[in-house]
């Protein structure tokens, strides 16, 4: 780590109490708490924050220790980019942060003119990403779903994006209309064959950038949680080392796809080329913190947008 003079770490401080305050919610006490110093710092750190512009709808100051951390990231997993947020200490929420960063990056791509495949995976944190973006007209971007938008019970799956970042992006959008998880092979084949389908997975196959979720696996997991896999089912992949998932694809500590019968029947189009395309994994939380390093491990990613928690654990070993 470089050394920072007075001036610049007064301002990392003011950044990240104006971070806690405005994008977390936390009191001035809670910061207080959390920062080690007392409450009438903590009230002139975040009014610092606000004379010096660093507080605008988003965080507009990247707080120096995030930016070496994410560098750190970038250069051991050979990514092509990276960006760490600050960790709030008094929260484990999945999408606190990371949501906004996720926002800026995606409005970034689409606010491009020229032509662009958008490829989403799904999520919760994918989910309150998109519910960040503000309304925009982007006709000649196309926007496809890599996942199913049907939950096992045949309705919507809440957390499949497509239709809610269709709300605020005026863009052609392409759904996929399966299941996440099918109940066989052949049945995922035969799926994917149908003309309505089959359109939509070349084109998710030729994306130029791509978001997707990181999840994790245990009681906890989403693929569990809402349905698409049992508890048995479940047991037997942890059983087998499974780590993570990216869109239903399900992979080991080392990163390796599974060897299994349920990778067999995931439906989602196969993560997008990390040689053509940039593919960027969205995800904190201590709960996915294996997950995430198995990700990147196996280079199903080449991007991330994280925490400062899961970066020191990335660059623990």
């Amino acid at each position: 780590m470089t050394r920072r003079g007075e001036g610049q770490t007064r301002l990392d401080d003011a950044a990240r109490a104006g971070w806690l305050y405005y994008v977390a919610g936390r009191t001035q006490d809670e910061i207080a708490a959390a920062m080690g110093i007392s409450r009438q710092s903590a009230q002139r750190l975040v009014s610092l924050a606000v004379a010096e512009k660093l507080i605008k709808v988003r965080l507009d100051h990247p707080i120096a220790v995030c930016m070496e951390l994410a560098e750190a990231v970038k250069a051991n997993y050979g990514l092509k980019r990276v960006e760490v947020v600050p960790t709030d200490p008094g929260s484990d929420s999945a999408t606190v942060g990371v949501a906004e960063a996720g926002a800026a990056e995606l409005e970034r791509w689409l606010k491009q003119p020229d032509p662009l495949v958008i490829a989403m995976g799904t999520g919760r944190t994918l989910r309150a990403m998109v519910d960040q973006l503000p309304p925009m007209e982007c006709p000649q971007h196309k926007i496809v779903s890599l996942t199913g938008n049907i939950s096992p019970d045949g309705s919507a799956a809440y957390f499949n994006v497509i239709y809610s970042m269709a709300d605020a992006v005026k863009a052609p959008h392409f759904p996929m209309p399966l299941p996440v998880i099918v109940s066989s092979r052949e049945e995922r084949d035969l799926l994917h064959r149908q003309p309505l389908v089959a359109p939509t997975i070349e084109l998710g196959r030729r994306s130029n950038i791509t978001f997707v979720g990181i999840g994790e696996m245990g009681a906890r997991a989403p693929l569990l949680v809402d349905g698409f896999l049992r508890q048995d089912e479940m047991d037997e992949l942890l059983a087998a080392g499974a780590a993570g998932e990216i869109c239903g694809w399900i992979f080991g500590e080392d990163g390796r796809l599974l060897d299994h019968p349920v990778n067999e029947r995931v439906a989602s189009i196969a993560i997008p080329s990390r040689e053509t395309a940039v593919v960027i994994g969205v995800a904190r939380g201590r709960r996915k913190l294996q997950a995430i390093r198995a990700a990147a491990t196996g280079g199903h990613i080449n991007g991330l947008i994280t925490d400062e928690d899961a970066a020191r654990h990335l660059l623990a070993r």
